[in-house]
């Protein structure tokens, strides 16, 4: 699959993982269209060849609107990418009280109905664009984590939300197959975003540590290359792929 002279959407395009795959498709001639909160969005650089959009991934008439303006842009639509999540953690039971359930339930909807919503609807639009020479109209791009093998002690609703987009995958994969779309998911593993931003030297580096090799975090620009490595191998599909350095994480 080609990336330059196609529309690709990002979500969680504004930071982070999302930030650096957006980047990296539109040095690589797409067009892109990174959805993310209006205020994410705000505080997001301004680079050539991203459309900022604003839309909540578990909202269907937001991702509706977003995934029109992509298939509108010109450029067929053949690559979306889901980056957006939230990873919140909260024991099941203890001294703090029991698992506050709306807590559970929210990181449920934005990191496996989000992702669901949004590959459903772009999926949609994506099947209506002509075929290349080998039957492809598209592929998706979803995250998942280590934490859906290796939940740590905090992790069950991140967990439970990142093993369902794991899960969802080759059954994604085998429904969309006869539209010629491809879906694929990465797991990464402690990867250096601004969700580590608040944590010391000291922390960051016994994180590192821990990773067998290549002996340091990972980097949102590891995931872009991944991302745009799936999107180009054709015969990657239904699969989930860990971006770790053959880490294995620990109960805590």
């Amino acid at each position: 699959m080609q990336i330059t002279d196609t529309a690709a959407i990002v979500t969680g395009g504004a930071s982070g993982l999302g930030a650096a795959t957006a980047r990296a498709l539109a040095g690589r001639g797409a067009k892109v269209f990174a959805v993310d909160l209006p205020g994410a969005i705000e505080k997001a650089p301004i680079v050539d060849g991203i459309t900022y959009t604003a839309a909540d991934v578990t909202d269907a008439d937001q991702v509706q609107t977003a995934v029109e303006q992509a298939a509108g842009s010109g450029n067929p639509l053949r690559i979306v990418v889901n980056c957006a999540g939230i990873g919140p953690s909260a024991r099941i039971a203890g001294r703090k009280g029991v698992h506050d359930l709306d807590l559970f339930r929210k990181v449920l909807e934005i990191n496996l109905l989000g992702t669901f919503n949004v590959m459903r609807l772009a999926a949609s639009a994506i099947g209506e664009t002509e075929a290349d020479q080998h039957g492809q109209r598209g592929v998706v791009v979803n995250t998942a984590s280590v934490a859906a093998y290796d939940g740590q002690i905090g992790q069950a609703a991140y967990a439970a939300s990142k093993g369902g987009v794991a899960s969802l995958t080759l059954p994604a994969a085998r429904d969309l197959s006869s539209s010629g779309i491809r879906v694929m998911t990465i797991a990464p593993g402690i990867v250096d975003t601004p969700m580590l931003a608040t944590v010391s030297e000291e922390f960051r580096q016994g994180l590192a540590d821990g990773v067998p090799f290549p002996k340091r975090l990972g980097t949102p620009e590891d995931y872009a290359q991944l991302a745009l490595d799936i999107v180009e191998h054709d015969y990657l599909n239904g699969e989930v792929i860990r971006m770790d350095g053959a880490l294995r994480m620990a109960p805590r």
